[in-house]
Order: structure tokens, then sequence, then C-alpha cells
């Protein structure tokens, strides 16, 4: 399935409007960490799907996100006041709820009623697992998807921030449907210093590959020639559930993305709070820290890094019409397909994959135990 440029511009687009922004608009995406927003630093400039907006905690405590310009006169909102009702532009105290009403413009007459015309571009968020996530498309909002990794009160949790990628969230999400890249690009890392072929790397330890489609993306099943097996998914649209964490993509525009880990320990420790759990910000895998591909010298001793290298060395966007794809890019394909699948339904008025809109909908098993039975010691391979 090589795609021309025009399905090229389908399936990476995420701007108000396009086809795959609208299906990403569909699902909660995380924005930030909740203990970034403080009475110290009660606002945070987001940048999400193409959009600049405001996050804010009022002084009720109520959480709100809005568009970064005031609709007075264009001053960003960010370096608003936060009071008990919202937040007031610091131009001209235009006060805003976390809906986005106006509810005060105090340079005007007092029987002025203007403010009843003005609303701010808003969207619902909430903070969940430690994690600021933010709904930017049509209600009624779904809820935040109850996956295993997210959701177990039987172990804790850890929140890792990533270096922002300086590419297209769609080469990120092509690579979870890749297995193949495991074996050569992190060869290094895999054999843990035994000789290798650096032109095969371990690929001749797999067997075959297989791939099915479930209820909440593209399951992927490795089976290597001595006998073990492994299989973990691609969480549709921007999620790769690995190892014991969820790893979600959140395009900020066309050209960046911003990457969450989410990880699962076994274990409740003593004091742990699930709304604040222990976050790590990584250190930029690059040099200088916002160069660009070939200005800029990636680290590749580390496997994060290793992809983040050539997820950006593929360009901003990478043209999909110049590739020759292989056997091993079935995966690819597959997902693909399903986005443009998808990209359809949101456009016939359906519901996209995995979207739960039931609150009392049970956990979904995303097979994260036999991974972490993986990392005790099983039989199981990466």
């Amino acid at each position: 399935m090589v795609l021309t440029r025009e399905e090229n511009e389908l399936l990476t687009r995420i701007g108000p409007g396009t086809p795959a922004g609208d299906l990403l608009r569909r699902y909660w995406q995380p924005i930030a960490v909740a203990r970034e927003l403080s009475d110290a630093y009660p606002t945070k400039f987001i940048r999400i799907l193409g959009e600049d907006l405001v996050l804010f905690k009022d002084k009720s405590g109520n959480l709100g996100l809005i568009q970064d310009h005031c609709p007075h006169r264009g001053a960003s909102l960010l370096y608003g006041r936060v009071e008990e009702r919202g937040i007031a532009c610091a131009y001209h105290g235009w006060l805003y709820d976390t809906q986005g009403n106006c509810l005060e413009q105090p340079a005007e007459p007092a029987d002025s009623k203007m403010y009843l015309t003005v609303k701010a571009r808003a969207y619902p968020v909430q903070s969940h697992i430690g994690l600021i996530w933010a709904y930017l498309g049509p209600e009624p909002a779904p809820i935040i998807t109850p996956f295993d990794v997210w959701t177990r009160q039987d172990g804790h949790r850890q929140i890792a921030v990533y270096p922002e990628l300086a590419a297209n969230w769609f080469q990120a999400m092509e690579n979870s449907a890749d297995p193949a890249h495991l074996q050569i690009l992190h060869q290094e890392s895999l054999s843990r210093g035994k000789p290798i072929n650096t032109t095969r790397g371990l690929i001749d330890t797999v067997d075959h590959v297989e791939y099915y489609e479930s209820s909440f993306g593209l399951m992927k099943k490795r089976f290597m020639k001595d006998g073990h097996w492994a299989e973990h998914p691609l969480v549709f649209p921007n999620i790769l559930r690995q190892g014991n964490a969820t790893q979600i993509r959140v395009p900020k525009d066309d050209e960046h993305t911003n990457i969450f880990f989410v990880h699962f320990l076994e274990g409740r420790p003593d004091g742990y709070n699930d709304d604040d759990p222990e976050v790590e910000y990584l250190e930029p895998f690059k040099t200088p820290p916002n160069g660009l591909h070939p200005f800029m010298k990636h680290r590749m001793d580390l496997v994060l890094s290793q992809d983040h290298a050539m997820w950006e060395t593929q360009g901003p966007i990478f043209d999909r019409s110049t590739e020759r794809l292989a056997t091993s890019d079935r995966g690819v394909v597959m997902f693909r397909e399903m986005m443009a699948r998808e990209i359809g339904r949101v456009q016939e008025g359906l519901d996209p994959l995995g979207l739960i809109r039931d609150p009392n909908h049970e956990i979904i098993d995303t097979n994260l135990m036999g991974d972490l039975a993986a990392m005790r010691g099983a039989n199981w391979v990466a």
C-alpha cells in the first residue's frame, strides 16, 4: 500500500478540520502532568492537534483549557490572572470560565450586556492518573478508555515525559506496527554485548510474525525459533502498549509530537497517590536539542533515542509516495488501512475503533500481565 501524496496528507495532517485530526479529536489525549499546575504557576501553554491553547486551574480548583488569544484584542491568556470564577485576561480583564463563557468586561458600561455575546473556544479537561487529559471532539465526550495500565489498582504507576519528537505523529505509530526493526535497529540492546552481525542483527532468531485486529487496535505476535513467543498491541490510534507501559504519542502539530509514558509496576508502596505518581522528565536525545536532521546528532545508545533518530531523519512529514514496501511491512499496511477505514467511520458520523462511552465498562486487558510476567523472567521475548 504505497500511498499517493493525497493519501499521505489524509493520514498525517491533524489540524482543525482535517480527516485524521477529526479522528484523533474523538479520543481523550494527555496534555500535561497534573503537578505542573500550582498556585505559583496556575497556567500552562498547550499546543495540541495544531491548536494553541492555555491550560489553567482557577482558585476554586477547576481545570480549564481555553484558546490562547483573548477574543477581545488577541492578548495571550497565558498571562491571565486566575480567579475563583475563571481566568481574566491581563490586558483588559475580560473574565472567562472553564467553558469559555465571558463573565465580565470591566471597562464596559455597567449596564452593558455585550459579555453575553462573547465566548472563547474551550475544551473539557480532567485529571487522571497524574496527567491532565483534554477532549477536543464533539459532545458528548466518551470516557477515558479503561486500559489495564491506567486502571488496575493492584500496583502503582510512574509517568515519564519524553523529549519532543520533531516529526509527524504517524511516523512513530507506523514504527509500532513494524516488529522487524526490533532485532536490527535495537540489536546492541537486545544482544547485551554478544557478537552480532550488524547487517542482519538478530533477525535470524525470528521464525515469523502474525498480525490480527482486536477491539482496540492491532496485535502483533512474534514467534521465535527457540519456541518462545510474544504479543503486544498498537492501541488505536496513537498508543503503543509494550512492556509495562503505554507510550502515548500526542501530536502538537503536523511536525511535532509529545510523548507520555505511563508505566504500571507491581506492588502498592505506602503513601502512594494515584493522582500524583512519580514523574521523570527525560533529557533531550540530540545535540543541539532543537536541531533538525542533518544539523543535529542523536545519541544511539538508548532504544528510544534510536527510534527518535529514525523517525526524525525520515523528515518532518515522510513522503510515503517515494517508499518501497516489502513483505515485512504487512503491519504498517494494516495500520494504514485501519486509519483510512476509521477516518471514514468518523466522516459517516460513527464512533471510531475502541471508543468507550459506558462509565461502568470493565477494565480492558491489553496483555499487560503477560508482559509483566516476561519482565520477571518467563518464556517471552520483546
